[in-house]
This record gives C-alpha cells, sequence and structure tokens, in this order.
C-alpha cells in the first residue's frame, strides 16, 4: 500500500513537471519569465557539488535540530504537567489559546530586535514555533488516557505518579510523536524563513537570499527543492519511527498503515 502511494505520488510530480516544461518551453506562458523545471533540476543536482551550499544547508540543518530538540524538551513535560493536573490546565490555556495563533513567521523581526545574537536569534524563533504542535498533541494524548485503565491501576493500590509513569505517558506516547513530526515541518519552513528575513553568513535562506538578489531565479528555485526534500525525508524518517514504535496505537485505533 505505501509503494502504491509513492508511486501515485511520484507519478503525480512527474506530471506536474511535465506540464511547467511544455507551458514554459512553447510560449503557452507568454510574458512569464521563470525558468523551465528542467532548469530547475538541473541546477538542483548540481547545488550538492558547491561548498557554500554545503554549508548553507548543514548551519539550516544544526539550528533546525537544535530549536526542534529544545522544543521537545520543554513542550513534553509541559504537556504531561497540564493534562495531568487539570486545574493548571484551565488556569494556563487562556494564554495559550491566545498565544497560539501568532503567525510564527510574525515574530522573526521582533526577535531581530531584541536577541543580537544571530543562531540564538533564529533558533529561538523555531523553538516558539514548533512548541505549539509538541505541546497540544501531548495535551490531547494525555486526555486520551483510557479512564478504565488508570482507575483500575488505582484499584491496585498504585498512586498518580506510578498512573503518570505506567498508563498515561505510555498511551500519549504516540500523540507526542505526530507533534514531533508535525513541528519538525514547521520548524524547517522558521529556519529558512528567520535566514531570508535576518540575513546572516551561512544557511539555505542566505543562499537564497544571495541568489535573488543576483537574479538567479533558477538558484533560488533549485535550494528551494533542496529545502523541500530536507523537509519530505525528516518527514518520512520520523514517520518510519512513529510507525516502528507505535505500532500497537495504529491497530488499537484503526488507522491506516
Amino acid at each position: 500500500m505505501t509503494g502504491a502511494r509513492l508511486l501515485r505520488g511520484a507519478a503525480g510530480a512527474a506530471g506536474f513537471l511535465v506540464v511547467g516544461e511544455l507551458v514554459i518551453r512553447f510560449g503557452i506562458s507568454d510574458g512569464l519569465v521563470f525558468p523551465a523545471p528542467s532548469t530547475i533540476l538541473y541546477e538542483a543536482v548540481r547545488l550538492p557539488a558547491d561548498p557554500q551550499f554545503l554549508a548553507g544547508v548543514a548551519t539550516t540543518m544544526a539550528n533546525w535540530a537544535l530549536g526542534l530538540l529544545i522544543a521537545i524538551v520543554v513542550a513534553v513535560p509541559l504537556g504531561v504537567l497540564l493534562g495531568a493536573v487539570p486545574s493548571l490546565e484551565r488556569t494556563v490555556r487562556p494564554i495559550l489559546e491566545f498565544m497560539r495563533p501568532i503567525p510564527s513567521v510574525a515574530i522573526i523581526p521582533l526577535a531581530i530586535l531584541l536577541i543580537s545574537m544571530e543562531q540564538m536569534m533564529k533558533v529561538s524563533v523555531i523553538v516558539y514555533a514548533s512548541l505549539w504542535p509538541i505541546l497540544l498533541n501531548t495535551l490531547y494524548g494525555m486526555h486520551d488516557v483510557d479512564p478504565v485503565a488508570k482507575e483500575s491501576l488505582r484499584s491496585f493500590g498504585f498512586g498518580k505518579l506510578s498512573v503518570l509513569i505506567r498508563v498515561s505517558l505510555p498511551s500519549a506516547a504516540p500523540f507526542v510523536m505526530t507533534g514531533v513530526r508535525i513541528a519538525a515541518g514547521i520548524a524547517l519552513v522558521l529556519a529558512v524563513s528567520a535566514e531570508l528575513l535576518a540575513g546572516g553568513v551561512s544557511g539555505i535562506g542566505v543562499f537564497v537570499g544571495t541568489a535573488g538578489s543576483g537574479n538567479r531565479v533558477d538558484l533560488v528555485m533549485a535550494a528551494t527543492v533542496w529545502a523541500g526534500l530536507l523537509g519530505v525525508l525528516a518527514n518520512m524518517l520520523l514517520l518510519a519511527g512513529e510507525r516502528r514504535l507505535f505500532h500497537w496505537h495504529k491497530v488499537r485505533t484503526g488507522a491506516p498503515s
């Protein structure tokens, strides 16, 4: 089933590229100044041989990984705490609901003004953006715990901490993993966006900005293709880990594999 989905996705992407190539090559898009998909793909294949681009990828992915890790370390315990203490969640929930809808990209200019260190500013933006899906999914996971299982353990004399460790955390773990997977994509978007807006010495966003200032639309699009591929790869790895670790959850909920 997974192989069939991949083939359909690949066929759809190939069809889109072919249509784009025909539109641009044969002048159907009159007046449109944009490189053909074949030109973009050619530059994308060449980019891994560019030391400047590789250094930019390493910088972006390092900021991405650090920001995502910090978000996990902060959001998971906070979500567990709020989920385990309903009165505390009710107190904090209005603040969460107020801050959550604020577009993460919109805080980049504010972060530039408040945080002078380049890497710290970019990582801070990534942490803010990644925090919400992990925190909210952790909360949903804590709410989804089977109350019968908790009461059964309590009836055997287990305390609240034991019930939390033995029932609540294992039950919420698949939701946490889903939140991490969603946050990974958001984190990459913010990592590149922060580099585009704030500039810097290195990064995919910095490379895109430099190429754009030189009117190299082909390089801009080629670097964008690589950013998308990195996001897809990260999602696939996390999804594979989620399925491997929490296959029992898929079976229990009847979700497709």
